[in-house]
């Protein structure tokens, strides 16, 4: 199979979707390996890395898009790659397509095939190809939260771990998954007084036995979630519904509750965002606020530390990216029922059912499309 990886254009994205070392894989697999030059630069790899591997350099994107029958990326396609895409060509890359009409409708009319890595499953109902991320995003959250929290970006002057004399900033945590508890071990690392919401009893258990005091849980309600924000200087938003559209748990009203200068961080961005005034930013303009709360809500955050992100992301997408090479993705999800899950659209047809019910677009059964 020709394997293709594109230079990601999104605003600020470092990450490049294939290392050299997966590229070596698939070469030495019988693959036919094509990178765009420079894909690589921004998470420290040069293309002579590349050419090392067996890979085959080319000029642009269009060339990459021209010739392979696989395309792997870390970002979704952005309008002009979208138009690039062909039917037949199969597409291997962080989609989000539930709070995205445009892509999906693009997608959609190219006929290709896209698997999304944010939708591949686990034997133990995890999410594989998301987690590496999510565990970067959850680390870096109390980051930039502590960041945007000095008064020179607009936040309230408040030091995350205090000093003695002065208590910690309070950060409010929705969410206890991979994002949550990353987010809440490195905030309370920083010294933080933390509190974890979660629906989960069985999670805030395994919370509290595992890290004890090092931060408080809560059962997450409504109410509880609007008394706890009264006092936070920090929230951040760590709530996940595979492929859907992330519900909003703070409404604009309560902003008004909220201590003036007080930071949201919402992590859930890429999936539209869990409070009601988060739009996405960018790494070159990260932060914005809304009746005197400062918001962050930056929809690549991994982007950030993209040696780390695309090292981290390569290791986890690598197995099923040589699985879909090895046997075509036909047979390839056939074989594997976690990866026909990552299965969004064929043909254009879409095949996520948490995708279709959020755009109002039919579903077909991705069961029944590998059988076609």
């Amino acid at each position: 199979m020709k394997i293709g990886c594109p230079k990601e254009i999104k605003p600020q994205e470092f990450r490049v979707g294939m290392t050299p070392n997966a590229a070596q894989e698939a070469v030495a697999r019988g693959h036919e390996v094509i990178i765009e030059t420079g894909a690589g630069l921004g998470s420290g790899f040069d293309n002579d890395a590349y050419v090392a591997a067996g890979a085959r350099i080319v000029d642009t994107a269009e060339e990459v898009f021209a010739t392979a029958d696989m395309i792997v990326k870390v970002k979704e396609p952005q309008a002009v790659e979208r138009k690039m895409l062909r039917e037949g060509q199969l597409l291997f890359t962080y989609l989000h397509l539930a709070p995205d009409p445009e892509q999906t409708h693009d997608l959609l009319a190219s006929g290709c095939t896209a698997i999304a890595y944010e939708t591949v499953t686990d034997s133990n109902g995890g999410l594989p190809l998301l987690a590496p991320m999510s565990e970067v995003a959850g680390r870096l959250a109390p980051q930039v939260g502590s960041w945007t929290l000095q008064k020179a970006n607009g936040g309230r002057g408040v030091l995350v771990g205090g000093v003695p004399g002065v208590g910690p900033a309070k950060v409010v945590v929705i969410g206890g998954g991979v994002v949550g508890t990353h987010a809440a071990q490195v905030a309370a690392g920083m010294g933080a007084d933390v509190t974890v919401l979660d629906r989960s009893l069985p999670r805030l258990r395994y919370l509290d036995d595992v890290f004890g005091g090092r931060f408080k849980n809560q059962y997450s309600t409504a109410g509880a979630t609007a008394e706890l924000i009264q006092s936070a200087d920090m929230v951040i938003g760590a709530v996940l519904i595979p492929g859907a559209a992330a519900p909003k748990l703070i409404t604009r009203e309560q902003l008004s509750t909220m201590k003036p200068g007080a930071v949201l961080v919402d992590v859930a961005i890429d999936q539209g965002g869990c409070f009601e005034t988060s739009k996405a930013t960018t790494h070159a303009d990260p932060i914005y606020e809304v009746d005197g709360i400062m918001h962050y809500c930056v929809a690549n955050m991994p982007g950030a530390v993209a040696r780390t992100s695309t090292i981290a992301l390569g290791n986890a997408t690598m197995p099923f990216m040589l699985a879909l090479a090895d046997k075509g993705w036909k047979q390839a999800c056939q074989d594997n029922p976690h990866l026909l899950a990552g299965l969004n659209v064929h043909a254009g047809q879409l095949t996520y059912y948490a995708v279709g019910k959020a755009l109002g677009i039919d579903v077909v059964s991705p069961a029944m499309v590998v059988k076609a």
